[in-house]
């Protein structure tokens, strides 16, 4: 699933390419949305909330889109879009100014909503860590409502904060040599402090950088050496199934149980 870093810059593409323009043309392929369009509304902005994205249109209405697993948001020249384009069966949504148009493929969410009732979808969101307004200190309190719970399970935990997945939770734990399967409660305040600073530190670097040049230290590496240590990092489940993960980490630096 994509994170808040990648959601990020889809809203800053999507924002740039149709941010005070007029739709001149609007698809809403979801069963739900049929019936409704969006023809003639102008886009105020298109901005994220960890891994939502919210379209606000001057019409007072907010377009919600989440990608979940293999949703993704393509911009291209409406000049550009022919037949077979628009015939795509994996189309959940098309939104066409006369210079772009932006595609929504395969989306696991889509809401029409009054702006104002945004929090319907979004309210139950933690602290945004690329967000204006995140707070590492709500997020801690957040976190530390369940001591006993494992550290990487509950960053994964949107409720707690939002935008990490399970790329940046491993990367963040092991810059931080904590163990995913560390209590909350066992941490120092100082620890579960770095952990949030880095974990902000490096969702907002790999939000404005291209993904390609954005090196994993141990996410994505089980079996290969420790770039610290030279012990082989390994990868196991975390959390309760339906929501259970697989975190990346290393035996050595990321001491224990």
């Amino acid at each position: 699933m994509p994170e808040g870093d990648a959601v990020r810059r889809a809203a800053t593409r999507l924002d740039r390419a149709l941010r005070g323009e007029p739709l001149v043309g609007c698809e809403l392929r979801w069963p739900s949305l049929a019936d409704r369009s969006l023809h003639g509304m102008t886009t105020r902005e298109v901005v994220s909330r960890g891994k939502h994205l919210l379209h606000r249109l001057d019409s007072g209405m907010t377009l919600h889109t989440h990608l979940r697993m293999e949703g993704s948001w393509r911009v291209r020249p409406t000049r550009a879009m022919t037949p077979n384009t628009v015939r795509n069966n994996a189309i959940r949504v098309l939104l066409a100014t006369s210079e772009w148009t932006a595609i929504g493929y395969r989306l696991g969410m889509v809401d029409l909503v009054d702006t104002r009732d945004e929090h319907r979808l979004v309210g139950h969101l933690g602290p945004d860590l690329l967000g204006a307004d995140w707070d590492p200190v709500a997020a801690a309190a957040l976190l530390r409502r369940q001591p006993h719970r494992p550290i990487g399970a509950a960053l994964l935990d949107q409720r707690n904060l939002a935008g990490l997945g399970t790329i940046w939770t491993t990367e963040t734990l092991f810059h931080e040599r904590v163990n995913p399967w560390a209590a909350v409660g066992d941490l120092s305040a100082a620890q579960l402090d770095a952990v949030l600073t880095s974990a902000h530190r490096l969702l907002t670097a790999a939000a404005v950088q291209d993904p390609s040049r954005t090196p994993h230290a141990a996410y994505g590496h089980a079996g290969e050496p420790c770039p610290r240590c030279g012990r082989l990092l390994r990868a196991g489940p975390i959390g309760e199934p339906p929501t259970q993960r697989t975190l990346g980490f290393c035996a050595g630096c990321q001491a224990g149980r």
